[in-house]
């Protein structure tokens, strides 16, 4: 599911630079769960490399990210945890949560489940439909959905914990039609209501993230300001566009139009960062995903990324990633995500 910017900078000759980022952002559905509930219930959520997201269909809910406060959900609300933070979701706030691992999970197709609390027996439910007349029966739509970027890119790295549907329905009138047409696919319970539910929850997602972004073109520094930048997010889109090119200051500059000093002080105050450290973490964003999802060989990855040597690339990695780049292959990465690095 691309996401996508309607949003033109006022000076951008036509072109609109967020849009230009975000068209290679990917937010690819992983697997999605019908939830039918009988209050009282509260099931926790560990914390995962793949955004959460959670839509109540009936009843209500409340929801808590980390040491935060309870935040009430109901009918129609759709919620977005793009860091994939763990969190609980709760009939109420003082019920004892049980890991989501202990609910009974029943496959409907290959990627989507029914779920059911832990004290829920399947003989009980026949059916999805007999679970629904029950009237304590809380019913919600979740799904795990996996970014094409590294968990570190500025721009999820900028993402707030929680993204709420209801707060950004004014600058996207998509959202609201989305959650409409969700409810609806709820409520009816028609055949192959799970997989259309799952794809509006793919692009309800996409939504909730594009809105997120034009509700932050005030903010005055950091990342979502240089691309609303017309100059500086020209810069930046090229930068992401060929992460392989050996960007300079001084060809960047050239690019925004502007003398080497004047660039590099307007990308420093805007970004946050300077122009070289900006350019070798886009470098090692791509070296990452390279490795961790292709298979490439580090020396392959070093060389595609102008490197003298895979010594100097893996300093370089390690630096800006905190570990070196053989932890992303086979049995090492599967060791470092197991000790939560």
């Amino acid at each position: 599911m691309l996401v996508q910017s309607s949003q033109t900078p006022a000076g951008a000759g036509g072109e609109d630079m967020l849009t230009q980022v975000l068209l290679g952002l990917r937010l690819d559905g992983v697997e999605y769960g019908r939830c039918q509930l009988r209050a009282p219930w509260a099931v926790e959520y560990p914390a995962q490399r793949e955004a959460r997201f959670h839509f109540v269909a009936r009843g209500g809910a409340w929801l808590r990210t980390g040491n935060g406060a309870w935040l009430q959900l109901k009918v129609g609300d759709a919620v977005l945890l793009p860091r994939g933070s763990a969190h609980v979701l709760a009939s109420a706030p003082d019920v004892p949560a049980v890991a989501i691992g202990r609910c009974a999970r029943t496959s409907v197709s290959d990627d989507i489940y029914l779920v059911r609390s832990a004290d829920q027996d399947a003989s009980e439910l026949p059916t999805a439909a007999a679970a629904d007349e029950a009237a304590d029966s809380d019913v919600m739509f979740s799904g795990a959905m996996r970014f094409n970027l590294d968990p570190l890119h500025p721009l999820l790295a900028l993402m707030p914990e929680q993204m709420r549907a209801g707060d950004l329905v004014k600058r996207d009138p998509a959202v609201p039609a989305l959650l409409d047409a969700m409810e609806r696919e709820a409520s009816l319970d028609r055949i192959g209501a799970c997989g259309i539910l799952a794809r509006l929850a793919d692009v309800l997602a996409a939504s909730i993230i594009r809105a997120w972004v034009e509700c932050a073109c005030g903010d005055s520094t950091g990342w979502i300001a240089a691309v609303h930048c017309p100059k500086i997010g020209k810069v930046i889109a090229a930068i992401h566009a060929d992460p392989e090119r050996d960007w300079n200051v001084p060809e960047l500059a050239g690019l925004m139009g502007a003398s080497r000093s004047r660039f590099a002080e307007s990308f420093s105050r805007t970004v946050g960062e300077s122009p070289a450290r900006y350019v070798a973490k886009v470098k090692m964003f791509q070296a990452r995903r390279w490795i961790e999802h292709e298979g490439m060989r580090v020396a392959v990855a070093a060389d595609r990324l102008g490197y003298d040597s895979e010594a100097s690339f893996s300093r370089a990695f390690k630096r800006i990633m905190g570990q070196p780049p053989s932890a992303m292959r086979g049995g090492a990465r599967a060791a470092v995500l197991a000790n939560g690095a």
